[in-house]
């Protein structure tokens, strides 16, 4: 079923409805999935007998999926539209099953464009969810224009080659020393900003939607968010009271990392306190007016995207290094969620 510049199968999801005699199902879409809700809500109790919720709150991915708060509703069924599922993410109560969202535009035009900028060059191509079922075509027209393909390996939070997460780069680190370049295809640049910091490799983005093709532009960018995340580390060298944020979404809970900040902010004579919290929001953190440093273990992303929204300085676990001088500064990198980071990484 094509909808809004998107195909989601949604066809076999309603026999299985029909099939288990699924009552109660909730649907959850990040914010650029949203006007589809209405549309699949309505299908759904038009082809089968069940009663759908439309989740409202804010979803920014797999990694926000509602393990259990949302038991006292009863569910038989969360339907997860337009995200793949993340391996490592425990198993809820209630059944999930996950819709991907295959952008409807074609790639041919954008990899046509850029493919004279990697010829004569080993490259891995990385992509988000919306894209990676065309990644067979990108492939092929490639291999016909001089270009040398390097294999991309899932990574642990993914099930698929050539996907990218904005929390996970280790599908491009493990391949930086056998590729001359990376192409980032899809909209936005944290992703690819994510695979030239992480990777300290050439890293092109080719965008889809606009034809435009980055690359100076992507270091200009990697410039800016340096001497943002500079300024940050700088003022938070002065606080004493740290306050240490743990999400309770699942793909982003990172409690041992939590407790292994705080100890080491105790040991560097610093004040520590662990807070819980859902979605971190500068409205929420206005009462803890002591706290002169928060800390997120949450979502990558967060500190960065929101930074001067914060009255406060928003850390990243890696710049808390570099504040209590544990790691240089030349040594900075994007904080990523790996599954087995127990400490640090």
């Amino acid at each position: 079923m094509n909808i809004n510049g998107y195909t989601i199968a949604i066809e076999p999801i309603l026999k299985t409805i029909k099939k288990k005699g699924y009552k109660y199902i909730a649907l959850q879409l990040p914010e650029g999935l949203k006007p589809t809700a209405l549309i699949i809500s309505k299908m759904i109790e038009k082809e089968t007998s069940a009663e759908t919720y439309i989740l409202a709150d804010p979803c920014f991915g797999a990694c926000d999926i509602p393990i259990d708060h949302l038991s006292t509703l009863h569910l038989d069924l969360i339907i997860h539209i337009g995200h793949e599922p993340i391996p490592s993410i425990p198993t809820p109560t209630t059944p999930i099953a996950y819709l991907p969202a295959s952008a409807t535009i074609k790639l041919t035009p954008i990899i046509n464009k850029v493919a004279p900028m990697l010829e004569n060059k080993r490259v891995a191509v990385f992509t988000t969810t919306q894209h990676l079922s065309e990644l067979k075509n990108i492939y092929q027209i490639l291999s016909t224009k001089n270009v040398t393909l390097v294999t991309t390996q899932p990574s642990s939070r993914s099930h698929h080659t050539g996907h990218i997460l904005g929390c996970d780069f280790t599908a491009a680190t493990q391949l930086k020393d056998q590729v001359d370049i990376f192409l980032y295809i899809g909209s936005g640049f944290f992703h690819p900003l994510g695979i030239k910091l992480a990777t300290h490799k050439p890293v092109i983005a080719a965008d889809p939607y606009s034809l435009k093709i980055e690359h100076e532009y992507l270091d200009q960018q990697k410039d800016a968010i340096l001497r943002q995340r500079y300024g940050a580390i700088a003022l938070a060298k002065e606080s004493q009271r740290f306050g240490i944020l743990l999400t309770t979404k699942p793909g982003q809970q990172r409690l041992t990392l939590a407790h292994t900040i705080k100890t080491m902010l105790i040991k560097a004579q610093k004040k520590a306190y662990l807070f819980i919290i859902d979605r971190i929001t500068p409205d929420y953190l206005l009462g803890f007016r002591t706290i002169d440093c928060f800390v997120s273990t949450a979502c990558p992303r967060i500190a960065l995207d929101d930074y001067q929204l914060y009255k406060k300085p928003l850390l990243t676990p890696i710049e808390v290094e570099i504040v209590l001088g544990k790691r240089p500064w030349e040594s900075y990198s994007f904080d990523q969620i790996i599954d087995t980071d127990t400490t640090i990484k």
